[in-house]
């Protein structure tokens, strides 16, 4: 089994997801990115648009609006002023 990367997307009102996936990819405000697991650590704003969570062939969308990513040792942690899983 591939490894797999911790992730976590926190609103304000809830915690909107939290497993682990096989990658995620985010709207930075220097450019958007991706996370696979053993990332190297770095922190970034976020800016409106979409995360992407891949895991085991599927996808899930979330549309966010600012905010913070955090990669660590342990994972990706997204801090959201605003998010919804996408319709």
């Amino acid at each position: 089994m591939a490894d797999k990367l911790h992730f976590s997307l926190v609103s304000p009102e809830r915690e909107l997801f939290s497993g682990l996936v096989d990658q995620v990819d985010a709207p930075g405000s220097e450019g958007d990115f991706g996370v696979l697991a053993h990332h190297a650590p770095f922190m970034t704003a976020l800016k409106e648009g979409q995360i992407k969570v891949y895991d085991a062939g599927r996808v899930t969308t979330f549309d966010i609006r600012g905010g913070f990513a955090d990669v660590t040792p342990d994972g990706l942690t997204v801090l959201a002023e605003h998010a919804v899983e996408a319709a």
